[in-house]
């Protein structure tokens, strides 16, 4: 099992919640960050990123009511770099993906149970084939 992580959410979110049922009920040390009030910094965004493999892109909550009003995805589409991509991140958590899992040698983004079974209880640290959409 995974030694203690640390857990990025926004308490409200439903996802969220459900996440940190499954952190509790599987007896995973967590360390509790709120995404708005302790948004990530643009820096923790970029290696997080590096240590997930996953694209940038998928680390915006794209369901969200800003990731809209802020046209990101047009601005994804026409090219945003990544260091563009991260400095917007880390002007409003609601833009981030939730939950994020960040633990010794891992980046988890999102709530997928058997990719969190597979790292967090098994130990295995797969690098997503493909671009990861």
């Amino acid at each position: 099992m995974a030694a203690s992580v640390l857990f990025v959410e926004y308490p409200k979110c439903s996802t969220c919640k459900k996440a940190k049922k499954w952190l509790d009920d599987h007896g995973v040390s967590y360390t509790d960050r709120h995404i708005v009030e302790d948004n990530p910094t643009a820096d923790e965004l970029a290696a997080w990123q590096s240590a997930s493999g996953l694209p940038v892109r998928r680390f915006f909550n794209t369901s969200g009511k800003l990731y809209r009003e802020f046209g990101v995805k047009a601005k994804l589409d026409a090219g945003m770099s990544d260091d563009e991509a991260f400095a917007l991140l880390a002007t409003e958590g609601m833009l981030v993906k939730r939950p994020i899992v960040v633990g010794e040698g891992f980046v988890l983004v999102g709530f997928r149970e058997a990719e969190w079974e597979r790292t967090l209880l098994w130990g295995l640290f797969a690098v997503p084939l493909g671009d990861g959409s």
